[in-house]
């Protein structure tokens, strides 16, 4: 992190397109400019013409220097455009974009401490009406509680001081920061009343019409002398009750959103961050400089809610990123690597999830030194539902290797899901048990039929004649015998191959599954996985696929010959 203990004070005098005016103190190191949040800035602009990341100022040996972060339009100081890096001297005129939008004058040294009052002045002048005193005091009060707002201080105190300020500038008695907690209700962040003194919010009685109003309208409800007032706030209870007089409640809405809904056509309603609410016992009178002091605190106070919800969904996303990763690493390490070749069979197979963890499952069981159990399934649904599904079968049917029978635990497992209606998932199932003499006994549970490769053909064999694990409790799922000869190789595969898109949405489909098959019938288990990997990939080349993708591939070499003594 930079170091900003010996950064020379120094500012930015902003003047808006519409002549408004602005100070902001540079309080690090670099300083970010830009329009919006988005990109770390530490001034944020709202005008369309300034890019997202546009310029920065750097304090380097010994002076500031202004550098272009990516301003689309160039960058400008004293009408020369800049070329590089550019060290600045105080008073210096930034344009950001064309000449007709915002303008930054950079003040610092000795120069801007003589010229403050005048920049002060500047700012009330500009927003002055005829007739009107102006007090100095709160325009320093808005100056102090921006500095405050973009230190690094904990969230609570930043908040805190803006309150006061709030407070200062209405001479207000108390005054309530409010967040959306995500039920859509007001969660009190801070209370403080007049002297910057801290109090519990459940000793305030805050006008709940007033802040009503201002949520249902999404703007401003202020009330300088409710005793002359004919608002319908003047018979509140809690305003009766309090004897209150003047009371303000601005709702704190998301400057992001605000500043993308300036860009189309219809905007989007205004999303509410929270609530500033202030109240007294005696009347006021709040001058148009007083409202837009109030007003800018509140952008303020919004900026500094909807960058820590920022900040909190980028740890949760960072969060969630890890855990996942942590359970893709689980679950590929559960999923077998490799098959240990047997005499009397070869063994392959590929698991790609379109997640970082999928329902996809296949695996082989040695149940002993002639008979092999081997399964295939997919979990409806994606992501960790459907894995933790996909987690439990490969448990159950780890089981086979204690001599369960296959019937006995598609039953078992079928009665699970189903009286576990939280789970909303069912799966399709491939189980077989293959013997060294080419006999295997099967159950296919609502998956679809492998490919069968035999004498240099290639057919689809084995279809389901039983529903997939999950649907009916009563379900049941009965063993059918089919006999492989040497030299037979069975695909089974999942319906993320079949129905992988292209970017016309046509599916890959069970024809060219076969031709691609058809193409190579004498290659090797390896090759074979390969070949169909690359065409599965090539056809869907830049579509985005929401399925896994799942082969098991089995190829009978024959039973073995007698060991000779």
């Amino acid at each position: 992190m930079p170091d900003t203990s010996n950064l020379p004070e120094a500012m930015l005098e902003v003047v808006e397109a519409d002549g408004r005016r602005r100070l902001a103190p540079i309080t690090e190191n670099p300083f970010h400019i830009g329009r919006g949040a988005e990109s770390g800035n530490h001034l944020q602009l709202a005008d369309t013409r300034i890019s997202r990341s546009s310029a920065a100022i750097a304090y380097e040996s010994g002076a500031f220097v202004l550098k272009d972060r990516g301003q689309r339009h160039g960058i400008s100081v004293n009408g020369e455009a800049l070329a590089g890096n550019r060290p600045l001297n105080s008073g210096d005129t930034i344009v950001l974009g064309t000449a007709e939008g915002v303008q930054i004058v950079f003040r610092s040294g000795q120069k801007m401490q003589e010229q403050l009052p005048q920049l002060l002045s500047k700012l009330e002048e500009a927003q002055s009406l005829e007739g009107e005193t102006r007090d100095i005091r709160k325009l320093s009060l808005l100056l102090e509680a921006t500095a405050m707002l973009q230190s690094h201080l904990p969230m609570e105190v930043v908040l805190g001081a803006m309150v006061d300020h709030a407070i200062a500038v209405t001479n207000g008695d108390r005054g309530v920061l409010y967040e959306m907690d995500p039920k859509g209700g007001l969660r009190p962040l801070v209370a403080r009343q007049k002297g910057k003194q801290s109090v519990t919010p459940e000793s305030l009685t805050p006008s709940q019409t007033a802040i009503a109003q201002a949520l249902q309208k999404k703007r401003s409800v202020v009330e300088e002398d409710l005793g002359q007032s004919g608002s319908a706030l003047r018979e509140a209870k809690s305003v009766v009750a309090q004897n209150l007089r003047s009371m303000v409640a601005i709702p704190l809405v998301s400057l992001r959103q605000a500043e993308s809904a300036e860009s189309t056509i219809l905007a989007m309603p205004m999303e509410v961050l929270g609530m500033l609410y202030l109240d007294s016992r005696r009347p006021a009178t709040f001058s148009r400089l007083e409202r837009q002091i109030l007003e800018a605190l509140a952008r303020e106070a919004s900026s500094v809610l909807d960058n820590a919800r920022l900040v909190m969904r980028e740890r949760d996303r960072q969060r969630m990123e890890q855990e996942l990763s942590i359970a893709r690493d689980i679950q590929q390490a559960l999923l077998p690597k490799g098959f240990r070749q047997l005499p009397y069979t070869h063994v392959g197979g590929v698991n790609w999830p379109c997640l970082e963890v999928g329902g996809d499952y296949f695996d082989l069981m040695e149940l002993g030194p002639t008979r092999t159990a081997f399964v295939i399934a997919d979990v409806s649904g994606k992501g960790l539902g459907a894995a933790l599904v996909m987690a439990m079968l490969q448990g159950n049917f780890s089981g086979m290797a204690m001599g369960s029978d296959p019937a006995t635990v598609c039953a078992h497992v079928n009665r699970f899901i189903c009286d576990r209606s939280g789970v909303h998932r069912y799966a399709t199932l491939f189980f077989g048990l293959l013997d060294a003499s080419g006999k295997v006994d099967y159950i296919n549970a609502g998956h679809p039929p492998p490919l069968l490769i035999r004498n240099g053909k290639v057919e689809v064999a084995l279809p389901a004649s039983s529903l997939p694990l999950g649907l009916l409790p009563e379900a049941e799922f009965q063993i059918t015998t089919f006999r492989l000869q040497p030299g037979d190789t069975l695909v089974f595969y999942t319906d993320g191959i079949t129905e992988a898109i292209d970017t016309h949405q046509e599916q890959f489909g069970v024809e060219r599954l076969q031709e691609v098959v058809e193409r190579h019938p004498g290659a090797s288990i390896e090759k074979l996985q390969e070949v169909i990997l690359a065409a599965v990939s090539e056809f869907s080349r830049g579509a985005h696929q929401a399925d896994d993708l799942t082969l098991l591939m089995l190829n009978y070499v024959g039973a073995p010959e007698p060991a000779r003594v």
